[in-house]
């Protein structure tokens, strides 16, 4: 197989568990509007699409996007949650076993290093910064940096165009069925993992070019082990 030049990274269920704070922040929102609460683990499900189709599920009570949502009560709902999370991004989030040592293998290696995340960039900085990951990023593309996100291929040819590489050059790891789409539809090699937020489903039905239980073993992957 070929030594890649770039690896995309998906943040949220990939290098990130951000589900406890992303679950906080989904029902303080819906304590604003006098809802019931749901568990972390149904929250767990609806995460991946960003940020307003994550309110829209929590609205809905259900993965399953209900088609009569008052447009006025989105509205207020998104502001809302963006508010408690936007507070509150990184307090009981935690980095994924070998997160940190397989990033700086990588990065001593030589290799490029992007994300490329659903998350708006107002949020996708600090949880970086806090994670203590950041340094190891040039390139961090968030939901609302292009015109299309995941599970678009724009971001990750984005990525390519900055670096003036080939898509044979480059490789995209995620835990989610857009992660993978993208990555086909961008013509990436994909490494899906099977430890984060894909409703439920396993990753290996998207057909990823790898799969993996554990991010370090991106380092043979990449022959680097």
């Amino acid at each position: 197989m070929p030594m890649f030049k770039l690896i995309c990274f998906d943040l949220d269920g990939t290098l990130v568990d951000s589900v406890p704070d992303l679950a906080a922040a989904v029902n303080c929102m819906l304590s604003d509007f006098d809802r019931a609460h749901f568990s972390e683990d149904e929250v767990r499900g609806w995460v991946g699409n960003g940020a307003q189709v994550l309110v829209q599920r929590a609205l809905s009570g259900s993965v399953n996007i209900a088609d009569d949502i008052d447009p006025a009560l989105f509205n207020d709902a998104l502001a809302s949650f963006l508010k408690h999370y936007s507070a509150n991004v990184y307090t009981h989030s935690v980095l994924y076993p070998n997160v940190k040592e397989t990033l700086t293998a990588l990065r001593d290696a030589g290799f490029k290093l992007a994300i490329v995340t659903n998350k708006p960039m107002v949020q996708t900085t600090p949880v970086l910064e806090l994670a203590g990951i950041s340094e190891f990023f040039e390139v961090v593309l968030g939901g609302d940096s292009l015109p299309e996100k995941k599970p678009n291929p724009l971001p990750l040819l984005h990525c390519l165009d900055h670096y003036q590489f080939k898509a044979e050059d480059a490789l995209m790891v995620g835990d989610s069925k857009n992660d993978i789409i993208a990555a086909q539809a961008a013509n990436f090699t994909s490494f899906g993992l099977t430890y984060g937020y894909n409703y439920g489903i396993p990753i290996s039905d998207s057909n990823p070019d790898f799969v993996a239980d554990d991010i370090s073993e991106l380092l043979a992957a990449v022959k680097l082990k």
